[in-house]
């Protein structure tokens, strides 16, 4: 009988055009360096703010100071990929402090911030809680700090409270977290105490909101 000709290996799967180039990047939305993408370390597992949410958080920024980023000084406590510190310095703040505790990630950032000669842009390496106790000791204030801690391990609990030393008068916390933190009357916890929820949304399973300190 004649034998039947090998089968022929099945193609790969195609990746839809639409869909994420690179799942371990992420990019600049606006600004001097729009589009310009950032590595993201899969390895460790970063949790970068998504490019459509990163979209959204600064268009409510822009709102609030009708896109005025010369003066901004802007604090990212948990830099991570460094999506939304660089974001900031690409609109013109006049100076980002990004801190994060891997050695890895702030190489990282180092990197990238060579790459892009981003003057207006100081990498930390150091614990979130211990930097910014020490910040506001020394007095330092900023009008815009990012929290965007690893979740379920009360960071943010930890944070918020220290930011109201560090702001500026006006100034804004944007928060990413694993819950919605808005809470029935009369059971917002201490640490949410007198913190005005100005806008908050959900993408997926994260929660987004931008606040302000009315105490």
């Amino acid at each position: 009988m004649p034998r039947k000709p090998p089968s022929k290996p099945a193609k790969p799967a195609k990746v839809p055009v639409h869909g994420p180039q690179h799942a371990n990047q992420v990019r600049i939305i606006g600004g001097q360096w729009k589009r310009t993408p950032l590595p993201v370390l899969s390895a460790l597992g970063l949790r970068p703010t998504p490019d459509r949410v990163r979209e959204t958080v600064f268009n409510w920024i822009n709102h609030q100071h009708d896109g005025n980023w010369a003066d901004a000084q802007v604090l990212d406590l948990f830099a991570g990929s460094g999506a939304l510190g660089f974001e900031a310095a690409s609109r013109g703040a006049q100076s980002v402090t990004m801190i994060d505790s891997n050695a890895q990630v702030t190489r990282q950032l180092d990197d990238i911030k060579t790459r892009l000669k981003a003057d207006n842009v100081q990498i930390m390496r150091g614990d979130a809680v211990s930097v910014a106790q020490s910040a506001a000791l020394r007095g330092q204030k900023y009008s815009l700090i990012f929290l965007d801690p690893p979740y379920q391990q009360s960071l943010l609990e930890k944070t918020l409270p220290l930011c109201v030393t560090l702001l500026k008068e006006g100034g804004l916390v944007y928060v990413e977290s694993g819950l919605a933190l808005a809470f029935p009357e009369g059971e917002t916890p201490d640490w949410l105490a007198h913190w005005e929820i100005i806008r908050a949304d959900k993408a997926g399973m994260v929660f987004y909101h931008l606040l302000k300190y009315n105490g």
